[in-house]
């Protein structure tokens, strides 16, 4: 039934290292199989493999000017934008432009840009030290130039919780929608954390996996061999509006947000609290503001990072959360890699997916799971499951929590 707060999703863009669009992305987690692999570009560093979006060429798909002037984590958002307004079937720079706004997920943006110019810098060749390293590297530029190509003029801004941005992104694009400060928005996020310097730093926090010599089974979230993350990287956007806004334009509605809930750790900058407190209460705050109770989500797509500590924190939280019997869970960066402020909102693009089409896709390389600490997760092959509401679970550094509840329309 639908409810006051609901928000329609009426457009989704995908572009990941399972694909350059949403059925290719689908089709490639319900294979359950990693796309990790050695990086040319991570070469001589600890950790040298990542899970990389193949086959997308910038200056073919903007023009040599426009790709120059945008970082990498830009070039994989705008063409996102581009496919989700399409998908919407949003006409760019009409009548009512104003009334669209463009709220956009970055965890860390430009590394290597930042690398490339303090370099210069510190040869004492401050001449070498690029103009368009500003414009290109601050992290607002991916809403900016996001609303920049699609003439999207009302409110624009990126916001960064780390790797829960595109899931806050997500939540704040609604509140937009409810307050009437906006029609429509995009919303989503857009990163590449295969930087060398993203590597370098995670490898020393002993965030990343290191298991070099089979990158395909590095990451394995709850499992007890778990060790770390694959960097990645990718661009998700959702198209949301209001549901009488999208029924007045004839719109499509693949889904509706119905809650979101947020909150801080308040624990340790890197680690989440042990027991999972935060993404407990997160959890928790955003089935309230749905107006949904614990047994009406069906499904929970997991934030299932592979880490020993996080894993443990999260799958404790689901089991108090869901009284012991979680349902159907699945962690889909054990496929695509974790493309930092951009999986949240890949990971709700694709939890719209799973509920159009009745079906969780599976976990890679899981096999057992910690005694005592065990997920209904599902593993090896797709899973037909009928529900209606689901869960897409979010956290990062600082002790970020962000929980979206979908549902089906």
């Amino acid at each position: 039934m639908p409810r006051e707060r609901d928000v329609a999703v009426t457009g989704i863009g995908l572009l990941t290292p399972g694909g350059h669009g949403v059925e290719e992305t689908w089709k490639a987690v319900c294979q359950g199989r990693s796309l990790a692999r050695t990086d040319p570009e991570l070469a001589g560093l600890p950790v040298d493999f990542a899970c990389r979006v193949d086959g997308f060429e910038p200056d073919a798909v903007y023009g040599r000017r426009l790709a120059r002037r945008l970082d990498r984590y830009a070039h994989l958002a705008l063409v996102t934008a581009r496919r989700a307004a399409a998908d919407a079937g949003l006409e760019p720079g009409g009548p009512r432009a104003d009334r669209i706004g463009v709220v956009l997920g970055s965890g860390c943006n430009s590394l290597d840009t930042y690398a490339r110019e303090f370099a210069a810098l510190a040869q004492d060749r401050p001449l070498a030290v690029s103009p368009t390293a500003l414009p290109r590297s601050v992290p607002n530029m991916v809403a900016g130039e996001v609303a920049l190509d699609l003439g999207a003029r009302g409110p624009n801004f990126t916001v960064a919780s780390a790797c829960a941005s595109g899931a806050t992104a997500i939540g704040v694009a609604r509140e937009m929608l409810l307050s009437g400060a906006c029609d429509i928005v995009l919303t989503g996020g857009g990163e590449s954390g295969r930087s060398r310097m993203a590597a370098a730093c995670f490898a020393q926090l002993q965030a990343l996996s290191r298991r070099t010599g089979d990158p395909a089974a590095a990451m394995r979230p709850f499992d007890t061999g778990r060790d770390g993350f694959v960097l990645s990287e990718g661009a998700a956007v959702l198209v949301l509006e209001r549901p009488e806004h999208a029924r007045r334009r004839g719109a499509r509605v693949r889904a509706v947000l119905r809650g979101f809930g947020a909150g801080a750790d308040a624990h340790h900058p890197v680690a989440p609290h042990p027991a999972g407190e935060g993404a407990e209460r997160a959890a928790r705050a955003a089935l309230a503001d749905a107006g949904c109770a614990v047994g009406d989500v069906g499904h929970v797509n997991a934030h299932g990072t592979s880490t020993p500590a996080g894993d443990t924190a999260e799958a404790l939280a689901l089991l108090r959360l869901f009284h012991g019997s979680p349902p159907p869970v699945t962690a889909t960066k054990s496929v695509l890699g974790h493309a930092m402020g951009a999986s949240a909102a890949v990971e709700a693009a694709l939890t719209v997916l799973s509920l159009e089409r009745q079906t969780v896709p599976p976990t890679a390389n899981t096999r057992r799971q910690e005694e005592g600490r065990e997920l209904d997760l599902v593993t090896v092959r797709p899973r037909p499951v009928a529900f209606d509401v689901a869960l897409s679970n979010s956290f990062g550094f600082g002790g970020q929590n962000a929980v979206l509840v979908l549902a089906a329309p």
